[in-house]
């Protein structure tokens, strides 16, 4: 058996294990801190693959192994790859506190509703997407991916990150800063986690699922859930197809360009993505924000005319919704297709416009495809009978990011 002890939030005390162990793996803070005996081996976790391949031979010669590890190592920890390695039945598993768990009760704060997300060794843009969507996220960091990125990251996002620092040790240290005081300093190596807060929001509702939960019960929601002038909302068809074009998931980044409403950009939300929507009038950036309030998400709403206004935008977007038209939209359009890391789906009700977007999305290189949108509702008549009315044709075209391996694109 391999012995996995979880050593709590400081380093690692009394675990008898050791003392019958041919080998102890861990990092170093953890193997000074316990007694070893004198003729077992000592491996100081770095590169991964060398100490499973130590940890192989003792498996293959019957002798016994213990690994050191922080917190729970069945949470983001190295249980996986012990498992992988040598199948979950090899393992004894001892759990200690996670720094998540410990770090939310050093705040005096419930965590079921949080969201975990690691950045360790990982591309920090999913955490950083994570937090602008949710509001209550628990971030475990690495290099590259720690407290001063993060807070980089999120300049001007209304949230409070907790660092916390040697959870359990001596030097123990638990901080809350803006993001931008964040960004500022060098917090060194001790970090253990980040959490990101919306403080209006820290104190959620009750919930019977854990993290995420299960979503919105329904998507593509009526016009009549959000305000809008004029009936100048993407329908409910048409946000229907793009929304399955989108796939907006969590720590996705989507924009909403031309949003109008920002119909789409709150179902986008609704569905775990953090948005940024993109509207040139005054009264649409309110109405944004209302109906983002009205439905509990989060979106960021930029005021400005596209294409200019996206030159400011930092991140490029995962995917991006293109509504509305005008003599702009080719380039509109192709400023997206640039920065889009996987697709851009434009809504079009005008037949004119149809062939200079497409030729926008196939000109960035993404591979195109379309369809013409026509529907009728169902509508009430005098005398207790239904008739079908139609609504206006749309145009809906996307454009996909080949992979890398892939060549050419539709024509």
């Amino acid at each position: 058996m391999i012995t996995v002890v979880g050593t709590g939030t400081g380093a690692p005390v009394g675990v008898p294990e050791v003392k019958k162990a041919a080998l102890v793996v861990g990092g170093r803070r953890h193997l000074d801190a316990v007694e070893l005996p004198e003729d077992a081996e000592r491996v100081v976790l770095g590169p991964l693959a060398p100490a499973l391949d130590t940890v192989a031979a003792y498996v293959a010669r019957e002798r016994p192994v213990v690994v050191l590890a922080s917190g729970d190592p069945g949470f983001f920890g190295i249980v996986r790859a012990l498992a992988e390695r040598f199948g979950p039945e090899r393992l004894d598993v001892r759990p200690g506190v996670s720094s998540v768990a410990a770090a939310f009760a050093r705040v005096g704060l419930p965590w079921d509703d949080a969201v975990v997300v690691s950045a360790h060794g990982r591309d920090p843009r999913t955490a950083v997407n994570v937090c602008r969507a949710h509001p209550k996220v628990a971030v475990l960091t690495g290099p590259g991916a720690g407290p001063a990125e993060l807070g980089a990251a999120l300049r001007g996002e209304r949230r409070v990150l907790v660092v916390a620092s040697a959870l359990g040790a001596a030097g123990e240290s638990v901080e809350r800063v803006t993001p931008e005081e964040a960004a500022g300093r060098d917090w060194g190596a001790a970090v253990s986690v980040v959490l990101c807060l919306d403080e209006q929001r820290a104190l959620g509702p009750v919930r019977t699922v854990a993290g995420l939960g299960v979503g919105p019960a329904g998507w593509a929601l009526p016009e009549a859930e959000f305000a809008h002038r004029d009936s100048m909302i993407t329908k409910f068809e048409v946000r229907a197809l793009a929304l399955a074009r989108l796939g907006p998931r969590p720590g996705d980044l989507v924009w909403d360009v031309g949003a109008g409403s920002g119909s789409v950009a709150v179902e986008c939300a609704r569905l775990g993505a953090a948005t940024v929507a993109v509207e040139r009038d005054g009264d649409g950036v309110e109405r944004v924000r209302a109906n983002a309030a009205a439905h509990g998400v989060d979106v960021t709403v930029v005021r400005g005319e596209a294409p200019g206004v996206l030159d400011g935008l930092g991140d490029d977007p995962d995917a991006v919704f293109v509504g509305g038209g005008g003599r702009e939209l080719p380039a509109v359009v192709s400023a997206c297709a640039r920065r889009a890391r996987r697709t851009v789906v434009v809504a079009m009700a005008a037949l004119d416009r149809v062939p200079a977007a497409r030729a926008a999305l196939t000109g960035a290189g993404l591979t195109c495809d379309g369809v013409l949108l026509q529907s009728s509702r169902l509508a009430p008549l005098p005398g207790d009978v239904t008739r079908l009315a139609a609504t206006n044709p749309v145009f809906l075209l996307w454009g996909v990011r080949p992979p890398a391996h892939s060549e050419g694109v539709c024509e």
